[in-house]
């Protein structure tokens, strides 16, 4: 069980789980970034953009991090550390023989094209293989979005294959690319397995 919250910096950005008064700024991220971010999203839950949702989301976000089932990040950028510009979701942790897991993301639609993503998915996918000791991150991306594909390629993740109807997104199943990104670093403790 980990017991001290990850505040992960980068040059420009800051990355951390959200905290209670950061519910105002994540649902302004998602209530701005909406029209841009639904078509590559799950359709969006009736309170989705409401802060009861969020207040319970932030409380659920860190028991499962502290219970080592996800880490979901939080993205600022450090001259403006008021102002959420996106997410990075790691998510389905498995330890055992596998120790893996997926990671999603999203940015806001006014910063696309500065690199932040590519920045952030960098640091976030060092802190989860350097602390959490994961040996593979995987992450799908819809192949229309060449965007999505050329940050993950980048960074070193591997295509390893192509999913039919992989995903309801948007109300639709939607064809994903499959890639992942292994830790060369792995470290197995004294009963053989990473945990």
């Amino acid at each position: 069980m980990k017991s001290e919250l990850p505040l992960i910096t980068s040059d420009r950005l800051l990355l951390r789980i959200g905290i209670k008064e950061d519910i105002p700024k994540i649902v302004k991220y998602f209530t701005e970034n909406r029209n841009y971010l639904t078509p590559f999203y799950p359709t969006w839950v009736a309170d989705f953009f409401t802060q009861q949702y969020w207040q319970y989301q932030i409380e659920n976000s860190f028991l499962e991090f502290i219970h080592e089932q996800s880490l979901k990040l939080f993205i600022f950028i450090k001259k403006n550390p008021n102002e959420i510009i996106g997410v990075i979701n790691f998510n389905n942790f498995v330890r055992g023989a596998a120790h893996f897991c997926y990671v999603g993301y999203s940015l806001a639609e006014a910063k696309q094209g500065n690199g932040y993503m590519r920045e952030a998915l960098k640091v976030a996918t060092d802190y989860v293989f350097q602390e959490l000791n994961f040996h593979r991150i995987m992450a799908n991306y819809m192949p229309h979005n060449r965007r999505s594909g050329n940050v993950l390629k980048s960074l070193g993740f591997v295509v390893e294959g192509y999913a039919r109807d992989y995903l309801l997104i948007n109300g639709q199943w939607q064809d994903h690319i499959l890639t992942s990104l292994i830790n060369p670093n792995w470290q197995t403790n004294e009963n053989g397995d990473g945990a």
